[in-house]
C-alpha cells in the first residue's frame, strides 16, 4: 500500500521545503518514491531538485462572465445585478459601444447571466494555473503554479496529490513524499487529508511554538499522525527544550534537531539538497531524522525496503 508523508510548518520560512528536499535523496536510496510539491501558491521544491518537465497541464477553476455583443441590447440589467461592479458601462466617447466584463473584478457568481432577458451572457471556465509532471534524480515530481490572484488553491493541491498517488500506483512505489503548504488553511487541509504522517517543522521561538500548536490541532482534527522536527534548534536551546516538553506532554514524537548553519543558504543558492551538500553536523542530523522516520514506518508495517 502506498504511504504518503507530508512535510508541513505553521508558517512560511520555517524550513519545510529544505527538509523535504533533503529527505528525498535519503528516501530514494531505500525506496521507490514519488515526490509532490503541494505548496502551489509558492512552489519551490523544484529549485532544489532540478526537475526536467515532461508534461504541462492546464488547471481550470472558476468561471468568468462573457457578453455576446450580437445579442446584447444594453438594457443594463446585468450591471444592476452585479454586486462586484464588474460590468463596465458603455462609453461611446471611448468607442466602447457595449457592456464589458472586468475580469479582475468578476467573481463568477452568474447573477448577470440569470437576469439577462436575452441570454447574451454566458459563464466561461477560467484557467487558474498549471500543474506539471517532471522527472528528478530521485523519482517523479508533481508540482504546480497557481496564477496570481486566482483562488481554489486547495483544489489544485488535491490535483497534484491525486496525480502523484496515481503515478506511485503505476510504478508500484512505496512512498509519496509531499512538500506541503504553510499555515493551517484550505491548502493544508487538502495536503494532509488521507496522509499517513505529517512531519511538522518548527523553529525554537515563541511564535514557532504557537504555530506548531495550531498545525498540530489540524492534524488531530483530521486524525493524521504527526512527528516534529526542530529546525535551527541551537539558536534558542531554552525554547527548543520547551517545544520538546510540549511534544512529550502531547505524545508527539520529536524526530530530531537540525542545527543552524550557513551551509543551508549555500545549498539553496546552488540548488542542491542539504544531504548532498551540507556539513557533517547538518547531514548527520537529517540522516538521523530519516532513520527515525523510516524505522517507525517499517515497524508499523507501512513500508517495505527495496529488494
Amino acid at each position: 500500500m502506498i504511504k504518503q508523508v507530508v512535510v508541513l510548518s505553521g508558517k512560511g520560512g520555517a524550513g519545510k521545503t529544505t527538509v523535504a528536499a533533503a529527505l528525498a535523496p535519503l528516501a530514494a536510496l531505500e525506496f521507490d518514491i514519488v515526490l509532490a510539491d503541494a505548496d502551489v501558491d509558492a512552489s519551490n521544491l523544484e529549485l532544489l531538485l532540478a526537475p526536467t518537465i515532461r508534461k504541462k497541464n492546464a488547471f481550470i477553476s472558476g468561471h468568468i462572465a462573457r457578453v455576446d455583443d450580437t445579442l446584447c441590447e444594453r438594457c443594463g440589467a446585468c450591471r444592476d445585478a452585479c454586486r462586484f461592479d464588474a460590468i463596465e458601462y458603455p462609453a461611446p466617447e471611448n468607442h466602447i459601444q457595449q457592456f464589458r466584463v472586468d475580469p479582475t473584478a468578476c467573481e463568477g457568481c452568474g447573477a448577470c447571466m440569470f437576469v439577462c432577458p436575452l441570454g447574451s451572457i454566458s459563464m466561461e471556465p477560467v484557467q487558474a494555473g498549471e500543474w506539471y509532471y517532471s522527472e528528478t534524480r530521485f523519482g517523479p515530481l508533481f508540482h504546480a503554479h497557481l496564477y496570481a490572484g486566482k483562488e481554489n488553491s486547495g483544489k489544485l493541491v488535491t490535483e497534484v496529490r491525486r496525480n502523484a498517488a496515481e503515478m506511485a500506483k503505476k510504478l508500484n512505489s512505496e512512498l509519496v513524499l509531499i512538500d506541503g503548504p504553510p499555515g493551517i488553511g484550505c491548502p493544508v487541509v487538502s495536503a494532509i487529508t488521507g496522509a499517513d504522517l505529517a512531519l511538522l517543522v518548527a523553529e525554537p521561538t515563541i511564535s514557532g511554538e504557537h504555530d506548531l500548536e495550531r498545525v498540530l490541532d489540524v492534524t488531530r482534527h483530521f486524525r493524521v499522525s504527526a512527528a516534529v522536527i526542530l529546525n535551527k534548534a541551537d539558536l534558542n536551546p531554552v525554547r527548543a527544550r520547551a517545544i520538546e516538553s510540549y511534544c512529550k506532554k502531547s505524545e508527539v514524537a520529536v524526530l530530531g534537531r537540525i542545527p543552524y548553519d550557513r551551509a543551508v543558504d549555500d545549498a539553496i543558492v546552488r540548488g542542491i539538497p542539504l544531504t548532498e551538500y551540507g556539513n557533517a553536523a547538518i547531514r548527520a542530523s537529517l540522516e538521523d531524522i530519516w532513520r527515525g522516520l523510516r524505522d517507525s514506518m517499517l515497524e508499523a508495517g507501512k513500508l517495505r525496503l527495496i529488494q
